[in-house]
This record gives structure tokens, sequence and C-alpha cells, in this order.
């Protein structure tokens, strides 16, 4: 069954997610699983229930993402019924929305985070994340930024501090794709939970450090 469950949730990310900007395309979603299953892996989960969690929840963790919606929000309903259709238990079906639903980075932009998470949730957001950083993420930033009309870097237009939940979500706010990594790619590094997500995201958050301050000499002329 979980065999059978897991291609028919890549066949449901391919179909769903097909025509977006490569930044949260279906390979995004298929980065992330490989990074869960390697991070599941180094921190020691092996049970076949413990890793089906994981590698649903990493597979489907974007196809309801709010920024490819009409209103904004964030739609689990495909999602849920999928998770029905295929024959999970209850339990796992809450487990697997649950993750999904807490592991955005708005929902700790505001530092109100909710209970201790479990190393299910942790896995899955870390591979998230470091999916978001690094060379890929460079990459996904400029992607999704032009996919926006957003400007490369405007200097009158600086980065936000302190950031709302609302703020952050807000589609309305002028923004650049190089304040995106001060507003939060340069955040993620000390946000990963999981021993294994933070020592492969130093190598990644380095490598940004590196780009944009090359970036920012470029534009001013002096490289």
């Amino acid at each position: 069954m979980a065999a059978a469950a897991v291609r028919c949730a890549e066949e449901l990310v391919e179909r769903e997610m097909s025509g977006r900007d490569a930044s949260h395309d279906a390979a995004h979603a298929l980065r992330v699983r490989d990074l869960a299953l390697s991070l599941a892996a180094e921190q020691g989960v092996s049970s076949p229930d413990r890793l089906l969690i994981v590698e649903l929840a990493a597979l489907l963790h974007d196809i309801g993402d709010y920024k490819y919606t009409k209103d904004n929000v964030e739609d689990m309903s495909i999602v849920k019924r999928f998770l029905e259709e295929v024959g999970l238990e209850e339990g796992q079906r809450e487990e697997i929305v649950a993750i999904i639903t807490g592991m955005g980075f708005k929902n700790e932009v505001s530092k109100k985070l909710n209970a201790e998470p479990t190393l299910e949730f942790a896995i899955v957001q870390d591979a998230d994340r470091l999916d978001a950083i690094g060379a890929i993420g460079v990459a996904r930033c400029f992607t999704y930024g032009g996919s926006k009309n957003s400007a490369l870097h405007d200097p009158n237009v600086l980065p936000r501090d302190n950031l709302s939940k609302e703020k952050y979500m807000s589609k309305e706010e002028k923004q650049t794709s190089i304040n995106h990594f001060h507003e939060k790619l340069f955040k993620l590094k000390d946000m990963m939970k999981t021993e294994a997500g933070k020592k492969r995201a130093e190598k990644r958050h380095k490598f940004m450090e590196n780009f944009v301050a090359e970036f920012y000499e470029e534009w001013s002329g002096k490289a």
C-alpha cells in the first residue's frame, strides 16, 4: 500500500504543479522528498510507517500553496481528498496535514511557535528549507521574482524588518528579489531543527552570502 500511495502522490504532484514557474514546480517537491528521506536516514528514522509520513508530507507540501491560489489562502482540499482516496488511516492523514499546514516560514515569521515539533515535522520542514537556500535557492528566488515581474534590486526599496505573517504573505507590497535573501533566506540556517539539517545548511548559507556580496559589488559597478 505504501509504495502505491507514493506513486499516486508523485502523479498528483506532476499533475497539480505542472504549469507553475520552476520555483515551486513538481521538481521542487521531488527534491524536497529526496532531501527529507536523506535527512530521515541521518536522523535514524527507519520505521516504514514513519518514513511514509515523511515522504508523503514532503511530496504533497506545496500542492495547496497560498502563493498559487486566487484568494491567497492555503488550500488543503486536494491533499485531504487524496489521502482519503489512497486509504491512509485517520491518524496518518491528520499527521501529514499537520506537517504541511504548520511547516511554512509564514508560521514562524511572527516568532509565535507551536508546541515542540515531531521529528517527522522537523525533517520535512528542514528539507523544504534546504531547497530554499544554496545554489538552488538562489535560482528559485530569482525564478519566482521573475514570474511576478519583481525587480532584481532597487536601492530605494529596503528589506522589511519584523515582518508579520500578514505582511509576509501580502501580494500588494512592492518587493525585490534581492530583499528576499534578507527577509527570509539568510534566516533559515538558524531555524533548522534537525542536526542533519543544521549541518547541511552551513554550506548552502555560505554560498548565498558569497553570491549576495558579489551581486552588490557588481550592481555598484565595483566588480
